[in-house]
């Protein structure tokens, strides 16, 4: 069962955005319909958005209830939020032959219960994601994501979009062609991380048998650690540098040098595993500040 709340209005209006790794103070744009949706749901709900264009941010909140509210600039466009079952669908299509990109843009705030489960398409804007627990998938092609104290099996996609995420927990596999990764205080227990032309940086927690591999091409890829930590490392660079400034020891896991540049050895017990590859980018081993 829904509730919703609609509104047709033009106004001018300063908001404030976030994206992901920067709070802007941004002149929002004039909207040309406002729709609010409520919807009831048990435990464990699935959310999906499909989004040509515009800036989602998705928030849990600890009614069991999903809110959708909407902005769009254009009467071009129709958003679409419906419920099936324990299911949530959100949608925005073209309603006219000759609706130009920007005319595509819609703006949403999402609150979901802590326990929903997140399926995100949106091609460009950003994707901002705090404090959910269950398990996420977001693609994207130009939209940056962003993630704040999740917890879930997250899977993230994008083509030249960024990814960061601050004390995420879960397993988490991303996947980008040309944009930067960074993991900020992680604290899972098996990470993959990867991109093409992007930089990676890893300054997370290196949690007992946890597995953390981060690959690229041709970007720079950094992890940092601190003295007490414990891992087993092994960063190969095929035709880039690869800096250190921890001091290891024989590999407690085996790990053997490869071809090119490589560096194998444990820290401390090495109780998790660390894997860095490239191709021809530079990797850097280096202390936390």
């Amino acid at each position: 069962m829904s509730t919703t709340r609609v509104s047709s209005h033009f106004s001018k209006s300063r908001a404030v955005i976030l994206v992901p790794g920067l709070l802007a103070l941004t002149a929002a744009p004039v909207w040309a319909r406002h729709i609010e949706k409520h919807f009831k749901v048990d435990a464990h709900p699935i959310v999906t958005i499909h989004n040509p264009n515009g800036i989602i941010t998705i928030k849990a909140w600890t009614k069991q209830e999903v809110m959708v509210m909407s902005d769009q600039t254009s009467d071009a466009i129709e958003v679409e939020a419906d419920q099936a079952n324990n299911r949530v669908d959100i949608t925005t299509h073209a309603i006219s032959d000759t609706a130009s990109p920007d005319d595509m843009r819609a703006d949403y705030q999402v609150n979901v219960p802590e326990d929903a489960d997140l399926q995100i398409h949106d091609d460009s804007g950003a994707v901002n994601v705090a404090n959910v627990l269950g398990d996420m998938n977001v693609e994207t092609i130009a939209a940056g994501v962003g993630m704040a104290d999740t917890a879930g099996y997250t899977t993230v996609s994008t083509v030249n979009g960024s990814f960061q995420c601050l004390r995420c927990g879960g397993r988490i596999e991303v996947r980008s062609i040309s944009g930067n990764i960074r993991l900020e205080d992680v604290r899972s227990s098996d990470v993959l991380a990867q991109t093409s032309t992007g930089n990676i940086v890893f300054n997370g927690q290196y949690l007992p048998n946890g597995s953390y591999r981060l690959k690229d091409y041709s970007g720079v890829v950094e992890v940092r650690f601190s003295p007490a930590d414990s891992f087993d490392l092994s960063a190969t660079s095929l035709k880039g540098k690869v800096n250190n400034e921890a001091k290891l020891e024989p590999s407690h896991h085996g790990f053997l040098p490869r071809i090119g540049n490589s560096l194998v050895g444990a820290l401390n017990a090495g109780r998790a595993r660390v894997e860095v590859t490239s191709f021809n980018g530079t990797i850097n081993i280096l202390k936390r500040n």
